[in-house]
């Protein structure tokens, strides 16, 4: 699933469909969101509670984590709260532990924890190796050390990845990346040497120059670089019974926006929990889905 100029709008399901689905979940079904302590994280465990299942809210604070398990529980909800620093490899093998103690199985995993440093109008690179580490590393390492959790069950296991339009292939002016990233033989080696030549020309000086994406290059290619794991692993577990996709929530009213956006949290996270609880034979796999014109119109395109 790369993402490109080729995007074609697609029918999707009207958000009142889904209750009156034949639903394949249950309290059972145990869900883990990254990054929720608030915003579309939030937005997305309160969703998924509210449609019956068990969710592990998950926060790098304690206290802004805790607090906002409990307000949700305060609401009948059935959510728990779980320490978790995707940046930290100590944290994740910590989370991983501990959520092997309590549940053990895992049905979903929604990887929505992300960083930016710049504003809406700016482009520094400043903290490029932290945003790389937590958006596409942390995503990664958290991903890798849950898959032998998954339960594999008929109704299929789902991984989203939340991600951006930003990290779309047509953004990266680079021939020789876009080619290496265009590649059907893709693999996590060449994903992350891509990676590695992004920060090197950080710390040289030369990424300007050297035809990176031009908005919020950092993040962009934080993005790119975990649209294109998305692919590798969708293409991985094709057939295994676990579907792997990519989601952008569109210009979001968030902190990491200022507030500013097309549309609330919540409505972003109406349309993530749609696709997160599709019915298992309409399910796809490898694709990206963007928000289009309106909640009931979304864009997708295989990665």
């Amino acid at each position: 699933m790369m993402i490109s100029s080729k995007e074609q709008e697609a029918p999707f399901p009207s958000p009142s469909l889904i209750p009156s689905t034949p639903r394949w979940w249950s309290k059972d079904t145990v869900a883990v969101v990254t990054g929720a302590n608030k915003g579309i994280g939030y937005a997305l465990v309160k969703r998924l509670a509210e449609m019956g299942l068990t969710v592990i809210l998950t926060a790098r604070d304690f206290q802004r984590g805790s607090k906002a398990a409990q307000a949700l529980r305060s609401q009948g909800l059935h959510v728990h709260f779980f320490l978790l620093d995707v940046s930290d490899p100590a944290s994740i093998k910590a989370f991983v532990s501990l959520f092997n103690i309590n549940f053990g199985s895992l049905d979903i995993l929604v990887n929505n924890a992300g960083v930016t440093f710049n504003e809406i109008d700016e482009n520094s690179v400043e903290h490029a190796e932290t945003v790389i580490k937590t958006n596409f590393y942390g995503a990664k390492l958290l991903t890798e050390a849950l898959l032998p959790m998954f339960r594999r069950s008929p109704s299929t296991s789902r991984i989203l990845n939340i991600s951006s339009r930003l990290g779309s292939l047509n953004k990266v002016r680079n021939p020789n990346i876009k080619r290496i990233l265009e590649s059907e033989n893709l693999s996590e080696e060449h994903i992350n040497g891509v990676v590695g030549l992004f920060l090197e020309s950080v710390k040289n000086g030369t990424w300007e120059r050297e035809g990176w994406p031009e908005l919020w290059t950092d993040y962009a290619v934080s993005k790119l670089a975990l649209n294109a794991y998305t692919r590798v692993l969708a293409k991985r577990y094709e057939g295994c019974d676990i579907s792997v996709n990519c989601f952008c929530p569109g210009f979001t009213q968030t902190s990491m926006t200022r507030g500013r956006g097309k549309h609330t949290s919540e409505d972003a996270a109406d349309v993530g929990a749609r696709l997160l609880l599709l019915r298992p034979e309409v399910l796809p796999t490898a694709q990206f889905f963007l928000w289009g014109s309106s909640s009931a119109s979304i864009v997708h395109s295989k990665l």
